[in-house]
Formats: structure tokens, sequence, C-alpha cells
């Protein structure tokens, strides 16, 4: 029963073709499945990842039409990293956001890595991070379809930065309860406030890390566009996620319970400063309903769903994937 690293994050986008846009054509990524919230129908699900569509590479968005904007705050996903090759790749990252005028930061270290931030359209929060002196859990594999050089892609998530008002709270349950790991600290970003505590599960490394943000300055977040509705982590098995779903309801934190996705088995549950937590088993993935060469191409919905395809598209606004 040991986290794998990280499986996907879900953000909220209140356009879905201008998400797509942005993620496919500015960012490289593969759109790997075209579908809609299984608990709200009506709108779209979209799921971008690396060429084969491996877990630990899906960056997921709930469109929510007319959403308001994210009010950035504390108790939080405050920072969604995606993992580059090198050094090199960052700086030919800086040249790009520049040509497509995405509102960026410089270069700077993070851990001891070059970290490039940035933001997307409706303002999300996102963190190239190089793997040069990276070890741990390995990346995958850019889109080969991406007009972006194979050795600049993006090749998968990085650390996910959650910023909290109690850090021991959250702490505890990432250590006693889903055995991460301290790995160590560095500066806070932001002048007198606590140092960033990093913590790892699995083979460690950018595919594998929490940072924690303590901030006593902020109020607390607003969710709305562009900002993060969930971070989710690797299980590898339903037999396995199963036994989480009992350590779980152990530990008396309120939980979904074992939530079939076909995609993935998933279980919900919320740490105390009230950011949501989900853990996905790596299978059966997104091309067990299409073909690996054709994913995100047409509206693939889950056997449970198929029976109202005629009743979702028509609540849905067209969107061309192709």
């Amino acid at each position: 029963m040991e986290l794998k690293g990280l499986h996907h994050v879900s953000a909220l986008t209140a356009n879905a073709a201008a998400n797509f846009e942005f993620y496919t054509q500015v960012m490289g990524m593969r759109l790997v499945k075209k579908t809609v919230n299984q608990d709200d129908t009506s709108v779209y699900h979209l799921f971008y990842g690396d060429d084969q569509a491996n877990p630990g590479t899906e960056l997921t968005f709930f469109e929510i039409p007319n959403a308001g904007r994210n009010r950035d705050g504390v108790d939080s996903i405050s920072g969604t990293s995606l993992r580059v090759a090198s050094d090199q790749a960052l700086a030919y990252w800086k040249q790009r956001l520049e040509q497509y005028e995405v509102e960026h930061e410089e270069i700077k270290q993070r851990f001891g890595r070059a970290t490039l931030a940035l933001r997307d359209r409706e303002g999300m929060r996102l963190i190239l991070v190089s793997d040069e002196k990276n070890t741990g859990v390995a990346g995958g594999i850019p889109w080969a379809g991406s007009s972006i050089p194979q050795e600049y892609g993006i090749v998968g998530l990085g650390p996910v930065h959650l910023t909290v008002r109690e850090p021991e709270a959250t702490a505890y349950v990432l250590t006693e309860i889903m055995r991460f790991r301290l790995k160590g600290t560095y500066p806070a970003l932001v002048e007198g406030q606590p140092d960033i505590q990093v913590y790892e599960t699995g083979q460690g490394g950018t595919g594998a890390e929490v940072h924690i943000e303590p901030r006593t300055d902020l109020a607390e977040e607003r969710l709305g566009r562009g900002g993060v509705h969930h971070v989710a982590f690797r299980v590898d098995n339903e037999a396995e996620l199963r036994k989480w779903v009992d350590r779980i309801q152990e530990m008396r934190l309120p939980s979904s319970g074992f939530v079939d996705r076909y995609y993935f088995g998933a279980l919900y549950f919320r740490e105390p400063n009230g950011i949501l937590f989900e853990l996905s088993t790596d299978g059966p993935g997104f091309d067990v309903d299409e073909d690996m060469l054709h994913l995100g191409e047409k509206l693939a919905l889950p056997p449970f769903l198929e029976e109202k395809r005629e009743q979702i598209e028509a609540k849905l606004k067209p969107l061309v994937t192709t």
C-alpha cells in the first residue's frame, strides 16, 4: 500500500474550446479523452496527457460555462507543475511563452530545480519544472503530434503545491495516513512566511511530490475558472485501492468509498484544510474504449452513460477536436 506518485490534477475552465486550443497548440499536450463530468453530464470533462495517455501525465478540466474567475487564497491547490526534460527546455519555453503572449515569471530555483511559473489564459497557476537533476518516478513521452520539438515537450505532472493555513494538519494526513515521507524544505517565495515543506511517495522525484506552503496572510480561496478542483495520486490496481478505502474509513476521514470511473477506479476524501484528494488506479486506461491512435477525437462515454448519449450530446456545445 504505497502510492506511486501523482495520477492527475483536475481544474475548472469556463470555455472548453479555448482550453483545448491552449493546451494542445500552446502547451503541446495531447487530448487523450473527451468525455463528460460523470456527476454532471451536461458539461465536458477534458483530459490532456502524454503521447500514450500514461497515468501521472494527465491534467484534466471540467467545463463550467460562465464560471467566475478563481480567487486565489489558502486551503487550495495553488500550483500545478508540468515536467520537462532539461534546463535547456525551460529556456525554449520562456521564448515560446513570450511568442504566444502567455503571462510568465523568470526562470528560478525551487528545491534545487530550475522552474518557470506561468498562468494559462484563465489564470491557472502552472509551473514548468526541469527534470535535469531528477531521480525517481519516470516521466512519460511527449506528444508526437505537437509542433514542439520532442526534447522540449511536456512529459508529465510535477510537484503539486498546496497553500494552507495549518500545515501540520495536512502533513499529518500525508505522512500518517497516506505514507508520504518528508524530503526537505526550501525558503518561502513570500518574505516573512515559513519554509515550504516537500513530501514524497513511492520512488520519489518530481512525479511524486507534494509541496506545502504555509500562509498566514491570505483569505480562503474561492474556486472558479482557473482554479484546481482536486489532485489524484496513483494506486497500482483495484484490489489495492479497496484496501485504501478501508484504511481511510478506519482513520475516520469522510470519503466517497470506491467509485468506478470506468477508465480508472477512484476514492475521494478531504484533508483537514478542506483540499480534495483522490486515489486513482493506473488502469484500465483511456484506450479501453478508443484506439490509442485516435484518443480524444470523439465524445467517449462509459458504458453506464452510453444509453443516454443522445440526451447528453443534445446538452453539449459541439467541440471539434480533430
